[in-house]
């Protein structure tokens, strides 16, 4: 298994190409085993990109269990490997998080990469892999949907999702992109493996905020909080550096949990570097009782310390959800209240 250990940001990032429509899509479980503890839900999301005109190649663990993960530490960096190593496959997907995916990253293939650089996408615990991935190679790679979380999803919420992914990864939009904030979002736990329905979502207006004024540009860097803590120090986790626009978001933790870990940034002075920051909405946030959010826990962090921030981005576990290219160059309007793309983060064919 390869060993190597390269710089943490290199200066030069490396592209992967669009996707295009009759391609296929491998998927991966580097953590949970949802493909064998949610079938109706996996079958879904099958059907649901393949009548979108993609190929699907399963992973070797796909239906497989070994209790709290899809198999041992080995068994799932092989089935990563064995992907990135497909000349067929183009986009290598997620099928959910987890807790354990960061067991993988001394054992991926990070020459398959360098030679053959594909769409790399996920969330939640896959936030482990993306930046140390993007560490060791500087591969743009994409928090986005994962395939049985996401895109088992009913619709009109995954046609959400969907159309954001589309919109990045296969026809690449002209720059700068500025991203459409749904209108509406939900995070009620629901409908999860059903076949039908059993009802309709709630589905809330969206509250996204945008907490500054001028304009803010920077490299965006981050994902999961709770996974960074399994990174943090190690040379799979990229250096932030003065001027990046620190992306964060969480799920089902408790006001506690959450206190901690942006005082863990706080401490490790991450505030005092990047330019801003880009605050997903908490799936299923426990406030203990106290009526308190996210971003008031995270402003009594600051103690009145100016940090410009967004407030809810829908790049989370909630749906729908948004694709962003980790390490690439992103600009945040607090005039406009918009978020937009400024630097290429996909090749083309020609280059």
């Amino acid at each position: 298994m390869n060993k190597e250990i390269t710089v943490k940001t290199p200066y030069q990032p490396l592209l992967a190409q669009s996707l295009k429509p009759g391609e296929t899509i491998g998927f991966f479980s580097a953590s949970a085993p949802v493909t064998a503890t949610a079938p109706q839900r996996f079958a879904r999301a099958q059907r649901f990109l393949q009548d979108k005109g993609f190929g699907l190649k399963a992973g070797l663990l796909t239906q497989k269990s070994d209790f709290y993960r899809a198999g041992t530490i080995q068994e799932r960096a092989e089935e990563f490997n064995q992907l990135l190593r497909c000349p067929q496959v183009r986009c290598v997907m997620s099928t959910i998080g987890g807790m354990n995916s960061n067991a993988l990253l001394p054992y991926i293939d990070y020459e398959a990469i360098r030679a053959d650089p594909k769409i790399i996408i996920g969330y939640s615990d896959t936030t482990a892999l993306l930046l140390g991935i993007y560490a060791q190679t500087g591969l743009i790679t994409f928090y986005g949907p994962a395939l049985v979380a996401s895109f088992g999803e009913f619709p009109p919420l995954v046609d959400t999702t969907w159309h954001s992914f589309s919109q990045l990864l296969i026809t690449p939009p002209a720059l700068p992109y500025t991203y459409s904030q749904p209108t509406v979002w939900s995070d009620e736990k629901l409908n999860w493996d059903t076949a039908v329905p059993e009802r309709p979502k709630k589905l809330y207006d969206n509250n996204c905020q945008f907490l500054g004024s001028g304009t803010v540009a920077g490299r965006v860097i981050g994902g999961n909080l709770n996974t960074l803590s399994g990174i943090w120090g190690s040379p799979y986790m990229p250096d932030i550096v003065e001027g990046d626009i620190l992306f964060i978001e969480d799920s089902l933790k408790d006001i506690a949990t959450v206190e901690r870990s942006f005082n863990m940034l706080k401490l490790n002075g991450i505030f005092d570097r990047v330019s801003a920051v880009l605050l997903g909405k908490h799936e299923g946030f426990n406030d203990s009782g106290s009526g308190r959010r996210p971003i008031e826990v995270l402003l009594e962090v600051l103690n009145g310390q100016p940090l410009p921030i967004v407030d809810g981005f829908d790049c989370c576990h909630t749906h729908p959800m948004l694709t962003l290219p980790l390490g690439s160059q992103i600009q945040i309007d607090f005039e406009r209240k918009v978020v937009e793309l400024i630097s290429v983060y996909l090749s083309s064919p020609a280059n």
